[in-house]
């Protein structure tokens, strides 16, 4: 490699770290302020950063929403003023090499549930990162999914119609 070549990408690196920081803290603030929202019950600001066609994953198997779906849903619960409270305490985000999609997986803290997880998509559009797909989950230690297991064929056995 030339010494030209090797001082351009000496140049170059600091730059691309920093593009690479900004777009994580980016998309890291986007899903603050949408658990944020949830916490202060403002329906508005939280579905906001859904994009359109948006869709939920709920730790239901049957929780498969979309965004209009999921606003129907959760609107009783903004509408009490009090819906729910996640806090990430651990993310991780990559970037597809085009800069405009992000992934993302997050531990959290949740008062009703316990320790979860949540994974998703976002995508920059008009310069503005919007959330396409959620997954809330709710990881369970291997230790315990025999009986975990056990206990989810029970429930589908007794909720099967006779």
């Amino acid at each position: 490699m030339s010494m030209v070549r090797l001082l351009h990408m000496a140049l170059l690196a600091p730059g691309l770290v920093m593009m690479a920081q900004d777009r994580s803290e980016a998309v890291g603030a986007v899903l603050d302020d949408w658990h944020l929202a949830a916490a202060q019950a403002d329906e508005g600001r939280y579905f906001g950063h859904l994009r359109e066609g948006a869709v939920f994953l709920g730790t239901d198997a049957t929780e498969r929403w979309t965004k209009a779906e999921f606003q129907v849903w959760a609107h009783p619960f903004f509408k009490r003023g009090k819906a729910w409270a996640f806090n990430a305490t651990q993310r991780k985000i990559a970037f597809s090499p085009d800069g405009n999609t992000a992934w993302f997986d997050e531990a959290l803290a949740t008062p009703n549930m316990g320790p979860a997880r949540g994974s998703g998509v976002l995508v920059k559009e008009l310069g503005r990162w919007r959330i396409t797909q959620y997954n809330l989950s709710v990881p369970i230690p291997n230790a315990l999914m025999d009986q975990v297991k056990i206990q989810i064929e029970a429930h589908l056995q007794s909720a099967k119609p006779k």
